[in-house]
């Protein structure tokens, strides 16, 4: 079902654990959703996650892509439209909720809910998007696994979990390393591991072009500067911030500050970001507009 004229109870933005725990829990609660994904497949950041995830109780040891694999099935058994290679261009409030404009599509989706699940990336040096094929690696995934690091001259930028899991990746897998850090913040297991020599703690320069830290030259640069949340489609829908940067949400239900809309996983960093507590995230936001469509009296289509 994806008709012009569909009226969804719910247009999910994102594809990832959040989005389509929501998907999924609406379509069984017998609501109308459909999941909107720019990416080519269904998985959000699970797709660039290649290692056995030993955290997720529920599926010990699975890959990334492997669990990325459960939730396209999981929307599939649920009947769920997914709309793939679909970017979110523009969010517009109307009468009856929302309309989506969507990169290659002549119409707007019609819904009664907008739920964002866009997710987060990779914070980067100013001014340097785009520059990775220059030596700059930006965040974790599947292109730290596929540098070759024998004999490199590594700088690793950040002080969280990231940064020094990733140093330590490329220690062992040949590369001399220095971590450079304005405050450490990760936890003690992996501080403990990296040699304390090559941890530089305090104000530091960068010189991108050249690949250099305070004026040390490097092969390549690694940055873990955290994460900014992707919602640049519904800027016109002024929503409330966090402190951080992130989408306010209320606790019990999700919802942001414009009534109808709905911030879950890591856009809007409710709760500890993992996969386990983006498919609550998505629970909460279902159960939030099952209520809201109740109390409106829409008749729930089968």
């Amino acid at each position: 079902m994806d008709a012009e004229n569909t009226i969804y109870d719910a247009a999910i933005v994102g594809g990832g654990p959040a989005g389509v725990s929501c998907a999924v829990w609406l379509a069984r609660l017998g609501l109308t959703p459909v999941v909107i994904e720019r990416g080519t497949a269904i998985g959000g950041l699970c797709l660039s996650h290649s290692f056995p995830d030993n955290w997720n109780a529920s599926l010990p040891g699975f890959t990334g892509p492997q669990v990325a694999d459960n939730l396209a099935l999981s929307l599939e058994q649920a009947k769920v439209p997914s709309l793939l290679s679909c970017a979110a261009e523009r969010a517009v409030s109307v009468a009856d909720g929302y309309e989506l404009y969507v990169a290659g599509r002549s119409a707007p989706l019609l819904a009664r809910h907008l739920v964002l699940a866009t997710g987060v990336r990779a914070r980067t040096l100013p001014h340097c998007d785009g520059v990775e094929a220059q030596g700059i690696l930006v965040g974790p995934g599947t292109h730290i696994v596929s540098q070759a690091f024998q004999g490199k001259r590594v700088a690793v930028l950040g002080g969280g979990d990231n940064a020094f899991e990733n140093a330590l990746y490329a220690m062992e897998h040949g590369a001399t390393v220095d971590l450079y850090a304005r405050t450490v913040r990760a936890q003690h297991q992996f501080v403990r591991q990296f040699p304390g020599g090559s941890v530089n703690v305090g104000p530091y320069q960068v010189s991108p072009a050249a690949r250099r830290v305070n004026d040390k030259p490097y092969d390549l640069i690694m940055v873990f500067y955290g994460w900014e949340p992707c919602m640049q489609f519904a800027g016109a829908l002024n929503l409330r911030r966090s402190a951080r940067g992130f989408i306010a949400t209320d606790m019990e239900t999700a919802q942001t500050s414009v009534p109808g809309v709905y911030a879950i996983g890591e856009v809007a960093q409710r709760l500890h970001p993992c996969v386990v507590t983006a498919l609550a995230d998505g629970v909460t936001a279902a159960k939030a507009i099952q209520a809201r469509t109740e109390a409106a009296g829409h008749q729930f289509i089968q």
